[in-house]
């Protein structure tokens, strides 16, 4: 697959399923086999220190096209916000599934350089260990958050001074849920230190599941669009909090529109990881 075009990408009609989608009887292994087929070949290429940002980028789209023959249908907008940047800017979405993690390279990295804030754990992997450390990203351990926040700022100033954009998951942890509450401003935060714009980017992308038992590789819901839209990059001034609100605010609407699940103030609500 090449490097989507315009502001807009929406799966055409007609993807000729691919020969698993048969033989496994369109189940959720159908798309994972694929996915982890990709995987394997991105490890191999980073244990030779052959992954560089065109490989990254190449194997982003190739998970598109693959998830496409197995009955993903994708609405992805606002790709000429990105080209607008003059600069880099810190990306925070919401965080529904592993799909997104796979797929936002794919559409930024050809416009310019990205990397992630990721778990340390993710590091230490047998497969996405060799892929994830040569991508440079900012590894959080989770346990000590005074300790996060400085590495996040510290790290992510150097970063994005060399012209690397940072993508972050404010609400830390995958969930089906939104809930504005737990979208810290994290994100905001690095974009105050290092002068930079913040963007956010709403994201529906249950058609990949979770799991308690295989983490992160629930069942798959090939009746259900994959949704995402970049926003507006905002200046931030001050503390952010304005541009903060503005980000959760535009983040909840989208899904509001797309049909997601999102958490009214005050109601308990079980987080989906």
């Amino acid at each position: 697959m090449k490097p989507i075009e315009g502001d807009s990408y929406k799966t055409p009609e007609g993807v000729r399923p691919c020969l698993r989608e048969y033989l496994l009887l369109r189940s959720r292994w159908s798309p994972y086999t694929n996915f982890f087929g990709v995987m394997f070949r991105a490890r191999a290429l980073a244990l030779k220190g052959l992954y560089d940002d065109e490989a990254w980028s190449a194997s982003s789209l190739d998970v598109i096209e693959r998830l496409e023959r197995c009955g993903a249908k994708f609405r992805i907008s606002g790709l000429d916000r990105v080209r607008a940047l003059t600069g880099p800017a810190v990306f925070v979405a919401n965080h529904m599934s592993t799909f997104e993690t796979t797929v936002l390279p794919g559409l930024i990295q050809p416009i310019r350089p990205v990397t992630y804030v990721v778990k340390e754990k993710l590091m230490k992997g047998p497969i996405w260990g060799p892929i994830m450390r040569s991508r440079d990203p900012i590894a959080v351990t989770r346990k000590d958050p005074r300790g996060d926040l400085e590495k996040v700022l510290t790290e992510g100033t150097r970063l994005l001074g060399e012209g690397r954009s940072i993508i972050i998951f404010p609400q830390g942890t995958r969930t089906n849920i939104f809930d504005r509450a737990k979208f810290n401003s994290l994100g905001v935060k690095l974009a105050i230190r290092a002068g930079v714009p913040v963007m956010p980017v709403a994201l529906k992308t249950d058609y990949w599941g979770n799991s308690p038992l295989f983490r992160g590789f629930g069942p798959v819901r090939r009746d259900r669009p994959v949704y995402l839209e970049f926003g507006e990059a905002m200046p931030v001034s001050g503390r952010g909090k304005a541009e903060h609100e503005k980000c959760v605010d535009w983040i909840e609407g989208k899904l509001r529109e797309w049909g997601a699940k999102v958490a009214e103030p005050g109601a308990d609500q079980t987080t989906d990881a």
